[in-house]
């Protein structure tokens, strides 16, 4: 039988783009758990702008899988969250709407590009949220908010319905106070779906009473050296420690490949949202256009007032690097480098059962800080490397610096999201 509730939020640091006042649910595993969705997951009857004004007014006819099966868990979704337009940037101050404000400082970004979904979280506003993470965009804001947010192995969790920005790269991932909220969601949302070619069979499986005894876990040696802040890198190394006292054991080692990793990410990204992104004419979604003019004069003009800044940025990028006579030199090269870090993985992880690091390299920009987009895209450089592989990540509280959470990252094996969520658990409980 349907229950409702009411979502009335003071939604002071603007997380939301859009709430549902009167929310119903149904009986469940997750029944009267509230949930908020990202803008860029599809929900049916309800907008769904990208945080674009391209978008704006667009009303999915379906919803995304996530939230067909989250629905089906009695979640009670109250409503889409703030985003980086098109998930591209790290600060969630490119959204067309406005930017979403840090509760732990409001004059301090959420991180992006699921910011609002996780300052919704960081408030107390909902109990949990969904964001999506091409290239560190749960990591970052769950890091910079204090909370806990997993980017699954590729495949884990179906991308439909997911307005897709970098296909190769993106999942949807769970976000939560703590690490048994994250593991709760995940539980519901992962699995396989047969409208995503690249879904896998690999349902959630929770592990009652994790041990990290016997643990070998790798510190790369590239995530706590040059760019990163040595107080951060100082935290997460105390992080570290107790998951030794708890049995772990820590492992000096290093991943060449980094130094090529954010290059090589920003060219595929944004070479994949170039082509993407080519399906937003202004005419076929959101407000529509003007019919006196022809299709191309519509089409340019549409996007131009339309897309934001670093989209267009990001569009042009891509179209370069893959335009003839480039593609080689770009493209080609990425996507060497791309493989590169999957086997500095796959050679560590013949090593290790994990490796941790910071997060992020700094606490919280404030405000407008990362004006110079090079900046801002240096800032992703630890959570990029994850994406390229595929394999599954999570940003766990382990402290502050100048009174801002800092989140420690734990990376897993393919597949073995259960033993990077059960790390983070051990970690979570050891540090009470």
């Amino acid at each position: 039988m349907a229950k409702t509730l009411t979502f009335t939020p003071d939604d002071k640091v603007h997380a939301f783009i859009t709430t549902i006042p009167e929310v119903s649910y149904e009986d469940g595993p997750l029944s009267g758990v509230t949930v908020a969705i990202k803008d860029n997951i599809s929900t049916r009857g309800i907008e769904t702008t990208c945080a674009s004004q391209i978008l704006k007014g667009y009303i999915p006819p379906y919803d995304a899988h996530v939230v067909t099966l989250l629905k089906s868990a009695g979640a009670a979704i109250v409503g889409k969250t703030n985003m980086d337009e098109f998930g591209m940037g790290t600060t969630t101050e490119n959204s067309s709407f406005g930017p979403t404000l840090n509760p732990c400082d409001p004059g301090r970004v959420p991180g992006g590009s699921s910011g609002g979904s996780a300052a919704a979280v960081a408030a107390g506003y909902c109990d949990m949220a969904l964001g999506s993470d091409t290239g560190g965009s749960i990591r970052c804001p769950a890091a910079f908010c204090g909370i806990v947010g997993l980017k699954p192995t590729y495949g884990r969790v179906s991308r439909y319905g997911l307005i897709a920005y970098a296909n190769s790269l993106e999942q949807i991932g769970p976000m939560a106070k703590d690490v048994t909220g994250v593991s709760r969601l995940f539980s519901v949302i992962a699995g396989h779906d047969k409208r995503d070619s690249t879904s896998v069979d690999r349902p959630y499986i929770h592990t009652p009473n994790p041990s990290v005894k016997g643990l070998r876990i790798g510190l790369p040696e590239e995530f706590f050296g040059k760019g990163v802040d040595p107080k951060v890198a100082d935290t997460v190394k105390k992080a570290v420690s107790v998951l030794e006292q708890a049995g772990a054991e820590a492992v000096p080692c290093s991943m060449p490949s980094m130094s090529h990793a954010l290059a090589a990410y920003y060219v595929i990204c944004t070479s994949e949202a170039s082509s993407n992104l080519a399906r937003f004419d202004g005419i076929r979604y959101g407000p529509g256009g003007d019919l006196r003019k022809s299709w191309h004069e519509e089409f340019s003009d549409r996007r131009q007032e339309r897309f934001g800044k670093e989209v267009r940025r990001r569009i042009i990028l891509g179209t370069f690097s893959l335009a003839a006579g480039y593609f080689g030199r770009y493209y080609q090269k990425a996507q060497t480098a791309r493989q590169m870090v999957r086997d500095d993985f796959a050679r560590l992880f013949g090593e290790v059962d994990m490796i941790a690091g910071p997060t992020m390299p700094s606490i919280a920009f404030k405000l407008r800080e990362k004006s110079d987009p090079l900046q801002m895209y240096l800032s992703d450089i630890l959570t990029v490397p994850a994406n390229l592989a595929g394999v599954p990540a999570i940003s766990v509280p382990c402290g502050q610096v100048e009174g801002m959470p800092v989140g420690l990252q734990l990376i897993g094996r393919h597949f073995e999201d259960e033993k990077v969520i059960d790390t983070a658990f051990a970690y979570e409980q050891g540090a009470v």
